[in-house]
């Protein structure tokens, strides 16, 4: 079995996210992620030291031809210069005349160093640059545009240059370098780490890797950042072509302005996705002229407002990002059994995750979101299917330690019958024979208990002998086996029970930590042959081991310890400090239905456990079920009273039956030898009854045609709960809950 299922499963879940970070999987998610965190963000208003001057498709339909004439571009060029603008960019391809104009636009171009014109290298020869600028005052317009079309990522150099396209610098870096220059700050080129950053200002501007983020071998050629988008529309004010030439805008629009012109018109295909063109119905595109906008935006923000840039975590901190979230979800589903409690905190996971994710991306920080919620919910799957399986595997265990049990029990009981003489013999608590004969209700039961709570009709011999054997016998017993420490550990304090079995005593460990109180059972053999103890030794161990499964429920007496010494044999086990339910349940007294409730649900939630093993308790009374002093919780105690094997001829002269169970609690299947898991629901409903109506329930009239009890006219109880222990008490088992889970779904629906 493995020790560590949530560590494990987390590693599993995180190496496997890895390889696929590798192959590139999660990335289409984990950039559909980054697209709808920036929807979430709150838009920045329009940036004041930028115009965009767009020629709608109103303008494109206005004009004669397209692309304009050069003399229309001159005009238009000459009215924005007039307004002194910081700098201008025109987003239209000049490469070649479209007359008339063209010497007059030329001369423009080439002695005005207000102008930002483009050239472009895109795949299949690209648009060169107007052959009259210097290159130093050339801007390349290409977009850097990831595989599903979307554009994420700003690009400020691409040092692959063509013959027609020779500068290195983007359209938007030479307008914000323009601007900034203009202000006293000059773009520097610094060292740190052998490696070469750009500097403007305070600022350094860090290119994007092929795996920053969520990107996994990206195309990061040249020098990129991650386009941190103003708004979803224009990040500043727009005006028309035709408000421009018709001198309908205010100068101080243009004036120390970065003044960008481009097309707008959708006709014109200059349009492009962005992460926010799938946030609506329709599907939105945004132009080009706009995009550099973004982008000469955000680098004026980040190098004059302070605005900081997107930032990424190195590999190491992903890889520990990604693990930590798996292990926390292998890690709940361990500690929560509840399935509604499991969702529910797994879904508060997420959410934290998810939250944490989105703080982050708020104060410009893009960690991956997909792979860790992936892990999250993968690596919870993972253990939760282990635990299924572990889960089978002790059911497995338990059943075939319960079959070995009752062959063990056969053998013993076989043994003892050829010997045909009366012998005790102790069959360990938890599992019993389904041979079992059980007394008549007039007799009483045998059974044991752990802390020595015993009901009015238990006695811990069988029927025939006398009180004074029985004292004379304990006394004997006590004084010839009581020893002073068993095991070199366990100091006994007093004897707090005996029988034919041996004895059980109160005892102190003294190699824990404050001597804490132990209950010790001996248990001895009824004989010291080989084969005998052979078997009883096969026998202790197998039931050593179940009792040690119960034991791990909180509210069942948790077993410390089991040893052989001197071919006698103990079990340790916690000692409850409370007091028994019977305590609680004096006669004629009457409980309100309230608190009859809250004792089923005590005890029906600890019986869940147990059945799930598929193992009876046999002997469910109020003696067996202790009131816990520390928190008032009930424990239930004493699984399976302790036999006495007899021959058949001792049986047949005593005329007595070896008991499991206790008059009144124990159903008629039980009486022939045949207990259900039914069984226990029927004898934790008389309990109901009997604190309903004071009365034990061996004393409850009897219907002679069904079996059923009469009892509903002696409590005052609500229709609800009647019918729920009505159908506990059942005579005939297939009437009754075939399982309490059943039980518990009733009694969540009444009302106290």
């Amino acid at each position: 079995m493995i020790k560590h299922p949530a560590l494990v499963a987390s590693l599993t879940v995180t190496s496997l996210l890895l390889i696929g970070r590798q192959m590139g999987f999660p990335q289409p998610l984990e950039l559909s992620a980054y697209d709808r965190l920036l929807q979430l963000r709150p838009a920045l208003p329009p940036d004041e030291r930028l115009l965009v001057v767009e020629i709608t498709e109103e303008d494109v339909q206005s004009l004669e031809e397209w692309p304009m004439t050069d003399q229309l571009m001159n005009q238009l060029l000459g009215k924005l210069e007039q307004h002194k603008p910081a700098v201008i960019g025109v987003d239209i391809f000049r490469d070649i005349p479209v007359p008339p104009g063209h010497d007059k636009l030329s001369n423009r171009l080439k002695n005005s160093d207000r102008i930002i014109p483009i050239c472009s290298r895109e795949q299949g020869g690209g648009t060169p640059q107007p052959p009259v600028v210097p290159e130093d005052r050339v801007g390349l317009s290409d977009l850097t545009i990831d595989p599903n079309g979307i554009v994420r990522r700003g690009l400020l150099f691409d040092y692959n240059t063509t013959d027609g396209c020779t500068t290195y610098s983007s359209f938007s870096f030479q307008l914000a370098r323009s601007y900034l220059e203009q202000k006293g700050i000059k773009p520097e080129t610094i060292e740190q780490n052998e490696q070469e950053y750009l500097k403007f200002g305070q600022v350094i501007f860090k290119p994007l890797l092929p795996n920053s983020g969520a990107y996994q071998k990206a195309d990061t050629g040249g020098y990129q950042i991650l386009l941190n988008y103003r708004s979803p529309d224009s990040p500043a004010r727009n005006v028309t072509l035709k408000e421009v030439l018709n001198n309908q805008i205010d100068p101080n629009w243009v004036k120390d302005r970065i003044v960008l012109i481009g097309v707008s018109a959708p006709s014109l295909k200059d349009n492009f996705y962005t992460p926010y063109s799938f946030a609506q119905k329709k599907i939105k595109q945004m132009p080009g002229v706009m995009i550099h906008g973004q982008l000469v935006s955000q680098i004026l923000s980040t190098v004059l407002d302070e605005q900081p840039l997107f930032w990424f975590w190195p590999e190491w901190g992903e890889v520990l990002w990604i693990w930590g979230w798996s292990f926390v979800g292998g890690f709940l589903v361990l500690v929560l059994q509840h399935p509604g409690k499991l969702v529910l905190a797994e879904g508060v996971a997420l959410s934290l995750l998810l939250g944490t994710s989105v703080g982050l991306f708020f104060w410009s920080g893009w960690v991956p979101v997909v792979a860790p919620s992936l892990g999250l919910m993968t690596a919870g799957v993972g253990v939760l299917a282990y635990s299924a399986y572990k889960a089978l595997q002790e059911r497995t265990h338990f059943a075939e330690l319960v079959q070995e049990q009752e062959d063990n029990i056969a053998m013993l009981s076989a043994l003892l019958s050829d010997r045909g003489t009366t012998i005790p013999v102790t069959e360990i608590p938890t599992v019993l024979s389904p041979q079992t004969e059980i007394s008549p209700d007039e007799e009483p039961t045998v059974t044991w208990e752990d802390n020595n709570t015993e009901d009015d009709e238990t006695i811990v011999y069988p029927p025939g002998k006398n009180q004074q054997d029985k004292k004379q016998e304990s006394k004997s017993t006590s004084t010839s086996t009581e020893p002073d420490l068993l095991k070199k550990r366990y100091e006994i304090k007093s004897t707090i029970g005996c029988g034919g079995f041996g004895l059980t005593y109160l005892a102190t460990d003294t190699q824990r930590p404050g001597k804490p109180q132990c209950v010790v059972k001996q248990l001895k053999p009824a004989h010291q042959d080989e084969k005998f103890l052979k078997i009883a030794r096969r026998l202790f161990e197998t039931e050593a081991e179940i009792l040690e499964k119960l034991g791990t429920h909180p509210q069942i007496p948790q077993l410390l310890a089991y040893f052989e010494e001197h071919r006698e044999f103990y079990l340790v086990q916690e000692h409850i400090q409370g007091h028994p339910l019977s305590e609680e349940m004096p006669k004629e007294k009457r409980f309100p239905e309230a608190q009859v409730v809250e004792i089923l649900r005590g005890v029906l939630e600890i019986l869940s456990f147990v059945h799930k093993y598929q193992v009876i308790h046999r002997d469910i009374k109020p003696g067996n079920i202790m009131r816990r002093d520390l928190d008032s919780k009930l424990v239930l105690i004493d699984f399976g009273a302790v036999k006495q094997f007899q021959s058949k001829e001792q049986i047949q002269e005593n005329d007595s039956t070896i008991a499991i169970g206790t008059s009144g609690y124990a159903p008629p299947e039980q009486y022939a030898g045949r207990p259900k898991l039914s069984s226990d629901i029927y004898a934790l409903g008389m309990i109901g009854i009997q604190a309903l109506t004071g009365i034990h329930p061996s004393q409850l009239s009897v219907s002679d045609e069904t079996g059923d009890l009469s009892w509903r006219n002696l409590a005052n109880v609500s229709e609800e709960l009647a019918q729920i222990l009505e159908k506990m008490v059942s005579y005939h088992f297939i009437d009754r809950y075939q399982s309490v889970a059943l039980v518990i779904e009733d009694l969540n629906k009444i009302n106290c």
